[in-house]
Order: C-alpha cells, then sequence, then structure tokens
C-alpha cells in the first residue's frame, strides 16, 4: 500500500495514522482503527467526520470511528480538505479518491473478500451519501452499504427540528457551513452536493440512518429515510431517544461522553453483520 509518511500511533482505539498517496500529486491524511486479524476478514468502512464542511479533524471524528471499530469493523477516517479554503467538490473527490484507494487494498487492509461500507456524521454523513452517489455512477467500487449519522442533506436548513435547535442562536453554524461549502446555487442542485434531494436513488446500497430525538437533522434525516424507501432500497432508520446534545457530541474525542453509544454500536454491529458476504470483485 503506497504511503507517503510512516504510520504513528495515535489516541486509544486507533492503529496508525499515515499519509496515503491516492493519485499521483493527491497526498490524504487517515487514521486507521483496528487490524486485520490473520485468516478473518472484517467489514472496511472509510468514514467521515463532521464539522459543519468547515472544521473538524481525525481526532473529532474518533467517536464514531471508534464505535464502529468496536462493532467490528476496520475503519479508514479520513482528513478531508475543507471549506472554506476547498468547498464542493474538492472533498467529496477527496472521499472518492480514499474510497477508490480503500477497496484497491482491501484484502490487505481487511481480508478476503471483505465488504466495504462508507460512513459519516454531520457534514461527513453528506460526504458519504455524495460518495455513494458518485461510486454508484461510475459502477466501482461496488459498495455493502452506507451509514449516515445525522446527516447533513438539506441547505434550505428550515426544518422544524433545526429551526428549534438554533433559536435563539445569533447564527445557525450549519447553514453558515453550507455557504461556505457551496460555491453559487447551482452546486446546490446537484445531487452529490446535497444528497438529499438526488432525483435518482436507486442502485444505491443498504443504508442506516441513525439521528436523536432532538437532533438538529433529525427531520431531514427522516425524509432522505423515506425517500430511499419509497425507491424501493433496503433502509434502517433508527432514532435514538435521549440523545442529548447531538450531533456536538459526535465531535467530541471519546464514546464515553456520547450519548446512547452503546444503542449506536449495537446498531453499526446489526448492519454490519448483515453485510457480510462476499463481495464483488
Amino acid at each position: 500500500m503506497p504511503t507517503t509518511s510512516a504510520s504513528r500511533s495515535t489516541p486509544a482505539g486507533a492503529r496508525s495514522e499515515s499519509t496515503i498517496a491516492v493519485a499521483p500529486g493527491q497526498d490524504v491524511a487517515v487514521r486507521m482503527y483496528g487490524r486485520r486479524k490473520t485468516g478473518e476478514t472484517s467489514p472496511l468502512v472509510v468514514h467521515f467526520h463532521g464539522g459543519a464542511f468547515v472544521s473538524g479533524d481525525l481526532d473529532s471524528g474518533c467517536t464514531i470511528a471508534g464505535l464502529l471499530q468496536e462493532a467490528g469493523a476496520l475503519v479508514v477516517s479520513v482528513a478531508y480538505p475543507l471549506a472554506p479554503e476547498h468547498p464542493f467538490p474538492q472533498p467529496l473527490e477527496t472521499g472518492y479518491a480514499v474510497l477508490q484507494w480503500a477497496y484497491r487494498y482491501r484484502t490487505r487492509l481487511a481480508g478476503t473478500g471483505a465488504p466495504v461500507y462508507v460512513a459519516g456524521e454531520e457534514a461527513g454523513g453528506n460526504l458519504a451519501a455524495g460518495v455513494c452517489l458518485m461510486a454508484r455512477d461510475q459502477s466501482h467500487p461496488p459498495l455493502a452499504g452506507q451509514i449516515l449519522v445525522s446527516p447533513m442533506l438539506d441547505p434550505c436548513v428550515g426544518t422544524p427540528s433545526l429551526r428549534a435547535a438554533t433559536e435563539g442562536a445569533e447564527a445557525c453554524r450549519w447553514a453558515l457551513g453550507w455557504e461556505k461549502f457551496l460555491r453559487c446555487a447551482r452546486d446546490a442542485e446537484h445531487p452529490y452536493a446535497v444528497p438529499g434531494t438526488a432525483q435518482r436513488l436507486a442502485g444505491l446500497p443498504p443504508t442506516l440512518l441513525l439521528v436523536g430525538d432532538t437532533d438538529p437533522m433529525h427531520d431531514e434525516t427522516l425524509a432522505y429515510a423515506a425517500r430511499l424507501k419509497a425507491a424501493g432500497l433496503p433502509v434502517e432508520l433508527h432514532v435514538l431517544r435521549k440523545a442529548e446534545r447531538w450531533p456536538d457530541a459526535l465531535l467530541e474525542p471519546g464514546t464515553q461522553a456520547c450519548p446512547c453509544a452503546d444503542e449506536a454500536r449495537e446498531r453499526f454491529r446489526s448492519f454490519l453483520d448483515a453485510g457480510r458476504c462476499p463481495a464483488p470483485r
């Protein structure tokens, strides 16, 4: 596997951190959670952290990445470029390049026939959904599923759940994030930038969606689940009760502070276990 820097130890739950060469002249920092066990195959998950497109890093993404690892996955968490310096489509293109890299080396990373997934929380959920659409349109790589946790899917930021969460605030950080991520009004019409309004959903893999009951992204998550189901796609939607401080808690290092961590971990485990079948070669 080509890397441009040596691996180094990282916070608890992570195996190594390195910079990978996904294309000539294109290097991306990643953190890998878990370790391949000889003779075994694990689900391989490419993960994107949250941060409203403008903030966040590998550390802020370690809560969900750690839960995915504890659920049995080997996780490649991506330090994608952030807006406004790197607006759409750069984060998405980087994510897709890392997905291709992970698929190319999936046997070395996670074992023979490892099923490959994308996952993300908040803005990372948007990128995971966009990368999933891109993989479908490119007919490569084949994905076993997508895992979207409190995903940012609607730049209109006008849902009742988001308005309730930002009532009294001087500014909505998610609205500001969308403004920095989308270069122009035309970008807001692109399904890769705004998966929640994608007109064609057929051909997507099974989807797991998790959202807190008082989450700002509650309504847009439910709306996307309904659209996927209407398209005849396998969908699991779970609303986590008493999920206070979501999605903020998802961006804090360590799973102990994350409400509903146990339930989220088991939802991940069940979804990943269901996909443990030979992946297309």
